[in-house]
């Protein structure tokens, strides 16, 4: 059976190329100044949700400023319980297609109240980015496939590059030039390796473990794991798999970590662990790991390296389990709803 014929092979295949635009996207773009906004609002859906979270974190890091992540759907029902009528917020808002209900309607929503600027990053030029006062979008990163993959990398990167450029750190953004060419050679190098663990069917059960800006990545790549091969899956931070969550270990359990620079002796331990409880470990990280980034390029902005070879996992498993992974059980590449 040849893969090409899977949307979604290709599009992690060849996703290196959205992820140049969207570098070249963001160093083009006029942005606004941090000083001008007391608090940062990063929102989407689902896996842009996800994005968000890693996406707020980074930006804090980087630019010492407050920023949360909300999905879009409780910034639009419940905002008072993230809006602060004394404080003037930026909203970015992330979605693929751009017409996500939620996202629209939280947008609209924040606008017609005059709670600040809107930035958006997606994969479209659709409602969403005509309500924006500044657009990042990258249209290469658009996708045949429902499971969002080349268009979520993209974007990371898009937001990694904007918490840059927003912290003055144009050396961190020279810096990422180098992600689509590391990012081409990772997929080379550790497809194989892909294979061989979503192939694996006697595993029946996936945990992501990942913390800070990497905690995000590991819920999205956890979040392919359920779509793409309904296999049970759960993403954590790694101290917080000891509270409870490494119960479920035994010999059928995948644990993979991505594993930081700073943090790495604890959460090593932590894997370590999980491996003497008959878990199956696998680490990606710069240096030192199984899948090995060997990037040299600054931490804070090489994170999309954590997702092809996962995502490459999942298609495998997709496949090997005879199931469709472009069109995921029960759902749409859009969700609408009657807001």
């Amino acid at each position: 059976m040849s893969l090409e014929k899977f949307a979604t092979y290709r599009e992690i295949k060849n996703q290196s190329a959205a992820w140049a635009q969207a570098l070249d996207v963001v160093r083009a773009a006029a942005l606004p100044l941090p000083t001008d906004y007391e608090q940062v609002i990063f929102t989407g859906c689902g896996s842009t949700h996800y994005l968000s979270l890693s996406a707020a974190a980074l930006y804090q890091e980087l630019t010492g400023r407050a920023a949360r992540a909300v999905p879009a759907g409780e910034l639009f029902l419940n905002p008072q319980t993230v809006l602060r009528d004394d404080l003037r917020h930026l909203l970015v808002a992330i979605s693929r297609s751009g017409t996500t209900t939620e996202t629209v309607r939280a947008v609209e929503k924040f606008k017609s109240e005059k709670r600040g600027d809107v930035i958006v990053i997606s994969n479209h030029d659709e409602s969403l980015s005509r309500l924006a006062d500044c657009s990042l979008l990258i249209p290469k990163g658009q996708e045949e496939s429902v499971a969002q993959t080349r268009s979520f990398a993209s974007m990371v990167v898009a937001a990694s590059a904007f918490s840059a450029r927003m912290a003055g750190d144009e050396d961190l953004v020279n810096a990422m030039i180098k992600l689509p060419g590391i990012g081409d050679r990772l997929i080379g190098r550790y497809e194989t390796r892909a294979k061989e663990l979503g192939e694996n069917l006697e595993m029946d059960r996936f945990y992501f473990l990942g913390s800070g800006t990497r905690h995000g990545l590991a819920c999205e790549v956890n979040l392919k794991m359920k779509e793409m091969t309904l296999t049970h899956s759960e993403a954590f931070h790694f101290l917080e798999f000891r509270h409870g969550p490494m119960s479920m270990v035994n010999d059928r359990t995948v644990i993979v970590g991505l594993l930081s620079d700073a943090n790495r002796v604890h959460e090593a331990q932590v894997l370590a662990e999980m491996k003497n409880l008959g878990g199956s470990v696998v680490a990606l990280g710069e240096s030192g790991t199984e899948i090995v980034f060997d990037s040299g390029i600054p931490e804070p902005v090489r994170g999309v390296l954590y997702l092809p070879v996962l995502q490459l996992m999942a298609f495998y498993r997709s496949v090997a389990k005879g199931l469709n992974p472009d069109r995921p059980k029960n759902l749409s590449a859009v969700v609408k709803l009657d807001l």
